[in-house]
């Protein structure tokens, strides 16, 4: 049995960080920061025993800080084309070099990371890091290139606004200019910095990450980077060929031969040469940003470029439009797609109570025939943290909805360190605010560093609640990985059992011919509820089961055993669903 995949992100920068100040725009002597050796053997160790199979590792390549390491032969970035202190990871200034504020010595940086990816791989799990390909930092300067790598843009003419081996467009006869930035927003928070005292320059301007073509971009447009020309015309025609008719049933080496036969832009061959510069380190898969921005035959090349190199590289993306989903997974060649707008928010609305428990199955339906391929997560980055006010309030409300994410279809599931403990990111961190912890500032993460408990990585600095709550993860994760039935069948028997269940609670199964998994929730916070639930036949005759009595064992949420009642080939099962229940009741054969 091939294991499901548990993929654990990090923010790197916040990560090991123990500094409890948290100053808003505080700088790293303030606030602290986190660092690739805080990644101990013991850190790793258990991040694995939650049930994690792969670690991305958010924010590694080098982005525009305005740290001043000039002394390592790195040029300063301007504050005012840098959001937060730290910055973005999603604007990169060099993506053949990591960012120096995770090394302990800077000059060494490269080294220390790759002795991380080694450490990761010693504790069992693999490495993905991020590939920004739609957008890079207004100043991008790669002072690590291999041999014969040149920059993005060095051979550019910038007398025209798109030619198609220009690796960006331009505003042709016009200077770039900062957006109107608001007060709470100015750089550095209004501090006075020296490079502030020369206006950032860009002649001629070019279109901002975003698409906008404005030589002064809104503060909303993502004006600390630009956009990346992959031979879309402006008008949106292509100049490149298209694939084939029927190309979406080939499989790596057919989109690999294809490409071998044809010219294909520069943007293409620098982020191919990017990506497999990382897989050579030792990097098991990358984390594309944005990618429903970027062409889709891009994406075939890129992929199946890697896959030649290595063939178990775990490729997963950001695509938000669910009519695309399925080109980008096969012509792009994508493993996975962030299931976000789709099963995402619809959890978040029965969480929030403004979405009955019946949209889940509804959602899955959809899903059925890319339903492996499609990212699980209730936290990461870009999204409220679960227990904040925004999203849930209560990190005991994202149980029923972990199970359902984790359990319910073969896709890879993600969690957000932090979310296992209950982070809320309630901090006021400067350019990053409440609800989300800030990716943009130096900044402690209360609830995750209790459980560091000062580098020691054993959770005795987090309350007894928060300890169980992290049980509860591990149990979820770990069940995930070791089950048959979570590779197995799907059946929603919501619809069957809807007058039991009503709104607040749900039920699905997976089975295996030798194991049935009852997945039951109650998103209520208040209610418990009695319910006689029916397992159909054709769920049961799977493995199969002759009429009697079977006994399942709850092995999630540690609910006591409970009977079912198999007659007529139907089976009948009552429970009694506590608030927040979250179980799944196996029965191994």
């Amino acid at each position: 049995m091939k294991n499901k995949i548990n993929i654990y992100q990090v923010f790197t920068r916040l990560f090991g960080n123990t500094n409890t100040t948290n100053t808003p725009w505080g700088t790293m002597e303030q606030n602290g920061c986190g660092k690739f050796s805080h990644f101990t053997d013991k850190a790793l160790s258990e991040i694995h025993k939650l049930g994690i199979s792969h670690i991305w590792y958010t924010g590694v390549p080098h982005h525009a800080v305005i740290r001043d390491y000039r002394e390592f032969g790195i040029s300063s970035d301007h504050p005012s084309v840098v959001k937060g202190r730290a910055g973005s990871p999603y604007a990169v200034k060099d993506y053949y070099q990591v960012n120096p504020d995770l090394a302990n010595d800077p000059a060494n940086r490269m080294q220390e990371f790759e002795v991380l990816i080694e450490r990761t791989h010693n504790n069992g799990m693999k490495v993905i890091i991020d590939i920004v390909p739609n957008h890079v930092a207004r100043r991008y300067e790669g002072l690590n290139n291999p041999e014969g790598v040149r920059d993005f843009g060095a051979d550019d003419d910038t007398n025209v606004e798109y030619h198609r081996d220009n690796n960006f467009y331009y505003i042709p006869n016009q200077g770039f200019e900062l957006p109107s930035i608001p007060d709470q927003f100015s750089p550095l928070g209004g501090e006075g910095h020296p490079d502030m005292a020369t206006p950032f320059q860009e002649y001629p301007a070019k279109w901002t990450g975003n698409g906008s073509r404005l030589a002064k971009p809104d503060f909303d447009d993502w004006y600390e980077t630009v956009k990346v020309n992959y031979g879309v015309r402006p008008d949106g025609t292509k100049d490149f060929p298209e694939l084939p008719n029927g190309y979406e049933k080939e499989d790596h080496q057919a989109h690999f031969e294809f490409w071998q036969q044809h010219d294909v832009p520069s943007s293409w061959i620098k982020f191919r040469d990017i990506a497999l510069f990382w897989i050579d380190k030792g990097v098991d898969g990358f984390r594309y940003d944005m990618a429903e921005m970027v062409p889709v035959e891009f994406w075939s090349f890129m992929n199946s470029s890697i896959k030649q190199v290595n063939p178990d590289a775990f490729l997963m993306a950001e695509v938000y439009q669910p009519d695309l989903y399925r080109d980008y997974i096969h012509l792009g060649k994508m493993d996975a797609l962030y299931d976000k707008v789709d099963l995402y928010d619809g959890l978040k609305a029965v969480m929030q109570g403004k979405a009955s428990t019946k949209t889940i199955g509804e959602l899955q339906s959809e899903m059925l025939d890319i339903e492996q391929h499609m990212l699980h997560f209730l936290d990461n980055h870009d999204e409220q943290r679960v227990a904040a006010p925004e999203f849930a309030g209560d990190m005991e409300k994202g149980r029923p909805a972990m199970l359902v994410s984790a359990l319910l279809s073969r896709s890879p599931t993600m969690i957000y360190f932090g979310q296992e403990v209950g982070e809320a990111g309630k901090e006021e961190a400067g350019f990053g605010q409440p609800s989300r912890t800030s990716i943009f500032d130096y900044i402690g993460v209360p609830e995750h560093q209790k459980w560091m408990n000062n580098g020691k990585f054993d959770g005795e600095g987090l309350p007894e609640q928060q300890k169980q709550l992290r049980s509860f993860y591990r149990r979820i994760l770990t069940f995930a990985q070791s089950n048959p039935a979570l590779l197995g069948e799907y059946y929603d028997l919501y619809p069957i059992n809807e007058a039991e269940l009503g709104e607040s609670c749900h039920l699905f199964a997976r089975t295996s011919d030798q194991q049935l998994v009852l997945g039951v929730s109650n998103f209520s916070d208040s209610e418990s509820k009695k319910v006689r639930l029916l397992i159909p036949a054709d769920v049961l005759q799977q493995l199969p089961l002759k009429d009697g009595r079977y006994t399942l064992q709850d092995e999630v949420g540690l609910a006591h055993a409970s009977t079912m009642m198999v007659e007529g080939g139907q089976g009948v099962i009552d429970l009694k669903l506590k608030p927040l229940a979250a179980s799944a009741y196996c029965l191994n054969l």
